[in-house]
């Protein structure tokens, strides 16, 4: 028997899941979530075979509700669902350890099929998810990207300085190179330009 977490803001879907997925094979469905927040708190409270979570939610997404359950569970199996991968999300996702990716518009037989793969250590990609996240068009370097993120929670430069052990100055080449690569005047909008890239 394999145990779940389902976290989904789509009550119809997540419903349907929840109904399907115990059908389709030995699966127990611990609890369900509508959102990031709920879905970190679910995960540490069950601690499921395999947490099953939706990229795209309010408030917390499912990448930022991954992040803060990996520091507590840094082992736990995590399938993530999606309706379209954009450039950068399938990496940024693998880099926080998601070991599945699978569309939302999948069968419940084959949802069920991954968790069970998943749960017996392997991974999984769907190739139409990865056809559309290989396209990957970033230009910016994963410290460059670590900065922007900072900026757009309001930090300053000695904030981020601070937050990610590096000197001002370091902070500083960093943001004037992602102005120079994003083509705009402030980190602000260098910070906002790539967000709407969806390199963020």
């Amino acid at each position: 028997m394999t145990t779940v977490v389902l976290a989904d803001d789509e009550a119809l879907l997540r419903k349907a899941l929840a109904s399907l997925l115990p059908l389709e094979g030995d699966i127990t469905i611990l609890a369900e979530a509508d959102d990031g927040r709920t879905a970190v708190d679910a995960t540490l409270r069950h601690q499921p075979d395999v947490l099953v979570i939706d990229l795209e939610m309010p408030g917390m997404d499912g990448l930022g509700a991954v992040a803060e359950i990996r520091r507590t569970l840094p082992q736990q199996t995590i399938l993530m669902l999606t309706r379209h991968a954009k450039p950068g999300v399938l990496r940024k996702a693998l880099k926080l350890g998601v070991q599945g990716f699978v569309s939302k518009s999948a069968e419940p037989a084959h949802i069920t099929s991954v968790i069970a793969t998943l749960h017996s250590g392997k991974r999984w990609i769907d190739p139409d998810v990865s056809a559309l996240a290989v396209v990957d068009d970033c230009p910016l370097t994963d410290r460059e990207i670590d900065v922007l993120n900072a900026t757009t929670h309001g930090y300053s430069v000695a904030d981020i300085a601070t937050q990610l052990h590096l000197a001002e100055g370091t902070v500083r080449n960093y943001l004037s190179n992602a102005m120079q690569k994003t083509q705009t005047r402030t980190r602000h909008e260098a910070a906002r330009y790539a967000r709407e890239h969806d390199w963020l």
